[in-house]
């Protein structure tokens, strides 16, 4: 009897990396595994905007299925919260769009968004909007490569760290970059956007 399991593997070569599929077997004669396919990581296209700019970044996957919030991605990850960054995208009273990125266990003021984007008043775009205004899907989001450039907004916080981890640009994807090179990426700005602690 044989069981089937499938385990991401990534082998780095280079800029890319491959998954492996392994197969679990109780045949003693082929050792108890065997490789059964190979697959070329699929590059995202904040990835190819990254490698384009020539910007240094590291590539992180994990097993998804479905959306996890950003504190379940950095626990997959065993990486620290304040280290884990989300996007968040609103609209604001004049009808334009702005991005904010602030770490997966804070919140966002919405008072001090609109302030840091010269907006009277920002509200959050509903779910079911996400893909049609930055081309990405909920839990795969990035500034990084949206539909268009939209006015974009890191958390000061994210100076005091020496690299942060945004979504790679689709739900199993984790990039993790210099705040600095993610800001020249996204042509965005530090601000104070997060609801006090």
């Amino acid at each position: 009897m044989q069981g089937r399991i499938k385990l991401l593997c990534p082998i780095k070569l280079s800029s890319h990396q491959i998954c492996v599929t392994i197969e679990e077997t109780k045949d003693p004669d082929i050792g108890g595994r065997r490789i059964m396919s190979k697959s070329k990581e699929i590059k995202t296209n904040a990835m190819r905007i990254l490698e384009k700019e020539k910007i240094p970044f590291s590539h992180y996957t994990y097993e998804c299925d479905e959306f996890i919030d950003g504190i379940q991605i950095a626990d997959k990850l065993s990486l620290p919260h304040e280290k884990v960054f989300k996007t968040l995208v609103t609209r604001g009273n004049g009808r334009d769009y702005f991005v904010f990125v602030i770490p997966v266990d804070r919140e966002l003021d919405l008072k001090k968004a609109a302030r840091a984007v010269g907006e009277k008043s920002v509200a959050m775009i509903p779910v079911k909007d996400i893909n049609g205004i930055t081309g990405y899907i909920r839990g795969g989001c990035t500034a990084v490569g949206m539909k268009k450039q939209y006015v974009t907004r890191l958390d000061e916080c994210a100076g005091r760290q020496e690299t942060i981890v945004i979504s790679g640009g689709r739900i199993g994807s984790q990039i993790e970059l210099r705040p600095g090179d993610f800001l020249a990426a996204c042509r965005g700005e530090y601000a104070d956007i997060c609801q006090e602690m």
